[in-house]
């Protein structure tokens, strides 16, 4: 068929994809789709296949993992590069770069990590559950900027920027959270070796090499002594990103944008959202395990930002941006309780059991859905479209 006729019946499928990858929304409409094909297929007749397809142990000359690991301690690595990368870049000349700016975010990233944790406690305190606490805290930052993105120019830029610092302070928590609280045995050779490759990086940083290669060989050394120490992997990814050259890092953001959005984290959903769907689990929703993420999202989040964030003021810490009143904020900390992505991974981590991860998972969606309807909904009103017969 010629492509003159062709190009007419794609267009109306191409155009809409094209729309969604440019306004940033694509990535997130993947992600949604990957789980619902997650969650179908593992309560189709297929399965008990589907979940043995994840637990496939695929054996390299030096490391042995699960495909489900694969993806978590590796691929889920290039992701936290790229958050590396992110916050290296607002830290050196972004929102992050000067005590003033900072202050606000960072306050209201530590109450929307804070409240959701200690909500949780709270409710699974002296239980086997407690090892998921930190599960709560974490924000989606490409979910919640998604949803902030539907109310187009209503929302002022401040409010955006404030939210993206938010999200990357609190993706920063959550890498220091994985470190302190999430790795098991030290063995301290491996993390020698680790600290060795370290200093060969800041050797090529401070040399000024530019050339990826030199960077990439030491990164895959330091993966693996990181793996190996006892240290989570994907540690390996934050730390190498602090050791990219400043004028390579939105270049690289650039180049890892699309296969980290449209690759990592859909196939990262569907490994981390094989959720078993069955009467005998709604009830499951209410347990302390359940509602404790399910609130702790939810009004840990809205609570502890907006507590904070009031806290700061009050104090003279910092100030509000100009046009931003504290009924602003109150509805982007609604929207900070989607916490889908990094609260799966520390899922993944917390727990072995499957019955409790798929608890879990299920309180995960629910939140998040729940917290980003909120958000969106109150935001509208706040921002609601003047009439068309206002003067």
């Amino acid at each position: 068929m010629p492509k003159r006729l062709i190009q007419p019946l794609l267009r109306p499928i191409i155009h809409p994809i094209r729309e969604l990858s440019e306004s940033g929304k694509l990535g997130g409409v993947m992600l949604i789709l990957a789980t619902i094909l997650s969650i179908s297929i593992t309560n189709s007749a297929s399965g008990e296949s589907y979940l043995h397809f994840w637990h496939t142990e695929i054996s390299l000359p030096f490391v042995s993992m699960h495909l489900e690991h694969w993806v978590n301690d590796l691929l889920m690595a290039v992701f936290f590069f790229l958050v590396g990368l992110e916050i290296k870049r607002e830290l050196v000349e972004g929102e992050l770069a000067s005590v003033k700016k900072v202050m606000l975010p960072l306050f209201a990233a530590i109450g929307g990590m804070l409240f959701p944790a200690l909500i949780f406690t709270a409710f699974n305190l002296g239980t086997e559950n407690i090892h998921g606490w930190a599960i709560p805290t974490a924000t989606d930052i490409a979910f919640s900027l998604g949803v902030l993105s539907l109310l187009g120019n209503r929302v002022p830029l401040a409010l955006k920027v404030f939210l993206t610092a938010l999200a990357i302070i609190d993706d920063l928590g959550g890498i220091i959270i994985i470190a302190l609280f999430y790795t098991k045995e030290i063995h301290l050779q491996y993390l020698l070796l680790s600290l060795f490759v370290l200093a060969i990086l800041f050797v090529l940083n401070r040399k000024k090499v530019q050339s990826f290669i030199f960077y990439f060989i030491p990164m895959i050394f330091l993966w693996y002594f990181i793996y190996k120490s006892g240290v989570h992997a994907t540690i390996a990814g934050v730390l190498s990103a602090l050791f990219i050259p400043m004028n390579k890092v939105v270049q690289y953001e650039h180049v890892l944008h699309k296969p980290v959005n449209y690759f990592i984290l859909p196939v990262f959903a569907l490994a981390n959202t094989t959720i078993a769907l069955s009467l005998e689990s709604i009830p499951d929703l209410w347990s302390s395990l359940g509602l404790g993420i399910i609130l702790a999202l939810f009004a840990g989040k809205s609570l502890g930002i907006s507590f904070m964030v009031l806290a700061t003021i009050k104090t003279n810490i910092s100030s509000l941006p100009k046009g931003i009143q504290m009924k602003h904020i109150f509805g982007v900390a609604l929207l900070a309780g989607i916490g889908f992505t990094m609260s799966l991974f520390f899922t993944a981590l917390s727990f072995k059991h499957p019955e409790n991860a798929n608890t879990a998972r299920l309180a995960i969606i629910i939140g998040s859905l729940v917290s980003a309807l909120s958000g969106l909904a109150y935001l509208s009103v706040i921002y609601r479209k003047p009439s068309a017969t206002t003067a």
